[in-house]
């Protein structure tokens, strides 16, 4: 049963091709902790211990820009750039074969107990949030949520920008967020 936090409770209590193309894409998670953009940001404003990780192609932060207040960057998908597909023009993704131990590493690094809440975003929060929180979950964390709407939400269904990701999210939702990725939230390849 998903349990989505209503916004209510919350005020009381506190370009691009980055689609998965895996077949352990889904976008609902076993623990069934979900909340939106807004709904996420007002969990983090309500609980210090929070923690915010970013699954998103680096060049998604690049190009589209990341959330203030990230504490962990680490791509469950990355692209493959050596495998550019000429028909569809564009290169597939991958699993980050690291995602567990980088993630893992860097809870540690943050003194993240398994107790603690984690939030987990991707784009649209539609194929990657959702696998990459159930991994953290397996890995001990009890309080792994998936943020519904992403970084930059669905798409509009009409008009002239018709397609274009301007929905909810956390960009398009007036949340804090900068084109500038802190350099040691970053991921590299490790």
């Amino acid at each position: 049963m998903k349990q989505v936090l209503p916004a209510l409770g919350l005020a009381i209590m506190f370009p691009f091709v980055a689609q998965a193309q895996e077949s352990d894409s889904y976008s609902e998670t076993k623990l069934g902790l979900y909340a939106n953009a807004t709904e996420a940001h007002a969990m983090m404003e309500a609980d210090p211990r929070a923690i915010l990780i970013d699954v998103r192609d680096p060049s998604e932060l690049m190009f589209t820009g990341a959330a203030e207040g990230l504490d962990i960057h680490v791509p469950w998908m990355v692209l493959d750039r050596s495998a550019f597909n000429a028909e569809k023009g564009v290169w597939p993704m991958k699993r980050n074969e690291g995602f567990e131990a980088s993630v893992k590493a860097r809870l540690d690094a943050l003194g993240v107990t398994p107790e603690d809440t984690i939030i987990v975003m991707c784009r649209s929060g539609s194929s990657r949030s959702a696998p990459a929180a159930d991994v953290i979950n397996a890995m001990g964390y009890t309080k792994v949520w998936s943020v519904t709407d992403g970084f930059e939400g669905g798409t509009l269904k009409e008009g002239a920008s018709k397609g274009v990701r301007a929905v909810d999210g956390w960009r398009n939702s007036g949340l804090p967020w900068s084109y500038k990725v802190d350099p040691g939230i970053a991921w590299t390849q490790e």
